[in-house]
């Protein structure tokens, strides 16, 4: 007997040391056990009275827990306010040695400090999300805009995998007889990898005529910016000469190869080249010049289109994209939007959200 009043009063002092309120409540609502935190913060006594008295109310709470854990037999969880406080609530029968629930053993929680960190995490995730529309709008409208067709027809989809992406691209008129497309992957992805495209769109010398030239200067431009040394652009340029109809190239590391296509033609265009970083001192950019014809078909794209993997881990790859690419259609939209439709049909999924890379490719055709 001593044994188990010493044990009794050993459990009676654990629940006293807890900071959670605890409070034990008969079948009828009586209170009939509080430990010394709850007992403190009513100061007063408040065992034979209702529970609901002791919180200040005049009836039974609305979503009692307290019964529900008697008549289910299973504990039960809520949040009560309590004046200007906010708890969470647990509720859980006691059994006699029968078996049957004669009270409910109720532990509270204050939460409040946790809930008013909930809600500034709630309001900056708000926040976050209006200047992250805002940054997205404004990478978008750094993408190409409609050009004169006279010389060549362009488009182009971009899906980035998050609000901003790391992929870009832009087509410019260098003067009335040349006219650039470049296509870029920076690394990572969201926030970082945007303000990446933005130095790239900002640093790109629009004059010159030399591909290898125009990246020789932006990786010095990188070096010379303070930008992070883990990160990096790669990207391929283009220039097209419309009174010879050539087209000279250089590559900063993009590790697919732009496709020109035709009539009876089809040419990879492939050419070395380390990315716009700070691995290197001199880059040594090389540059390749090709003839083109009427009607020739330049595809540009980032490796996000051929990574696409299938539910067996397959990837979408170069071969099913150049079986769609090959195929007769005079529309370039209407043809992307068929290799995007292929691509996504493999993958199982048309929600970009569940692409983990950006996806980013562009059609040019000489007129």
């Amino acid at each position: 007997m001593d044994s188990l009043k010493q044990n009794m009063r050993f459990v009676e002092e654990i629940i006293n040391g807890m900071s959670d309120w605890v409070r034990v409540i008969d079948r009828d609502d009586n209170m009939i056990f509080v430990n010394k935190a709850m007992a403190e913060a009513l100061d007063s006594d408040p065992i034979g009275k209702k529970c609901y008295q002791v919180l200040g109310r005049s009836a039974p709470c609305e979503n009692c827990i307290s019964r529900k854990a008697v008549f289910e037999g299973i504990s039960q969880e809520k949040e009560e306010y309590i004046g200007n406080r906010v708890f969470s609530v647990m509720s859980s029968p006691v059994r006699d040695e029968n078996g049957n629930i004669i009270a409910v053993v109720e532990v509270l929680r204050d939460i409040t400090h946790m809930k008013e960190l909930q809600q500034k995490i709630i309001e900056q995730n708000k926040k976050l999300s209006a200047e992250l529309r805002i940054a997205k709008n404004l990478q978008c409208n750094l993408l190409p805009k409609k050009l004169p067709e006279d010389k060549i027809r362009f488009s182009f989809i971009y899906k980035p995998c998050e609000d901003l992406g790391g992929d870009f691209l832009d087509i410019y008129m260098i003067d009335d007889s040349h006219t650039a497309v470049y296509i870029a992957d920076v690394s990572g992805h969201g926030v970082p990898a945007s303000m990446l495209t933005v130095f790239l769109r900002s640093s790109i010398n629009k004059k010159l005529l030399s591909p290898a030239q125009v990246l020789s200067e932006l990786y010095r431009d990188f070096n010379n910016s303070g930008l992070d040394p883990f990160l990096y652009i790669t990207v391929f340029l283009a220039i097209i000469d419309h009174h010879t109809n050539t087209m000279t190239y250089s590559n900063a590391g993009l590790n697919v190869s732009p496709i020109v296509f035709g009539k009876d033609r089809f040419e990879l265009l492939w050419v070395p080249g380390i990315p716009i970083s700070t691995w290197v001192d001199e880059p040594d950019y090389k540059e390749k010049t090709l003839q083109l014809n009427k009607n020739d078909r330049i595809f540009f794209y980032t490796d996000g289109i051929i990574e696409l993997k299938n539910s067996r881990d397959e990837q979408f790859g170069e071969k099913r994209l150049l079986e769609v690419l090959l195929q007769e259609e005079p529309d370039l939209d209407i043809l992307l939007d068929r290799i995007l439709s292929h691509a996504s049909e493999f993958a199982g999924t048309r929600d970009y959200s569940d692409i983990c890379d950006d996806i980013t490719i562009a059609l040019v055709e000489i007129r």
